[in-house]
């Protein structure tokens, strides 16, 4: 799924958008209750009961070796419950990428640049390892680019 087709489901299709890198941190790392952001979306380690990625749990090296359905890991969602924040597929958000953007940008919900060369992706996938599926963790990338490593999940604001 590249980044424009994505972007066209959320809108047209979902009735929201493609979340904001600030947006799907927070998804995947915040903890309201100890207002302490996790590692990942469950705490601060990982294994294959709780992420699809390429780990080294089953003696191969892969947890599954390719996706898995959304929600296969009760234990691995986030404080918010949002599923598979880890793994499974790198997501498109709807941010430019820029190296260097949040050594200036406002702490507070940052929009991400106006303008660049590749649009962010988060949350690691099945086949990367654990270093790329930490909340913290982003990546830029060509939005025409589809694979069978990336996928999307769309936000929607409260009434």
């Amino acid at each position: 799924m590249n980044w424009d087709n994505a972007n066209r489901y959320c809108e047209v299709w979902a009735g929201g958008d493609l979340p904001t890198e600030a947006q799907w941190e927070k998804a995947a790392s915040w903890d309201d209750e100890t207002k302490t952001k996790r590692v990942y979306p469950w705490g601060d380690s990982i294994d294959c009961a709780l992420a699809n990625y390429y780990g080294k749990d089953n003696g191969n090296n892969a947890c599954v070796g390719d996706t898995t359905p959304v929600g296969s890991y009760e234990n691995g969602k986030s404080f918010y419950g949002a599923y598979d924040m880890a793994g499974n597929v790198w997501e498109w958000v709807n941010d430019w990428y820029s190296e260097t953007y949040y050594q200036s940008s406002s702490a507070s919900n940052p929009l991400g640049p106006d303008t660049g060369q590749y649009r962010v992706l988060r949350g690691g996938s099945w086949d990367y390892y654990d270093i790329f599926a930490r909340s913290s963790y982003r990546n830029g990338n060509s939005p025409g680019i589809t694979n069978s490593y990336i996928g999307f999940r769309c936000a929607r604001s409260l009434p």
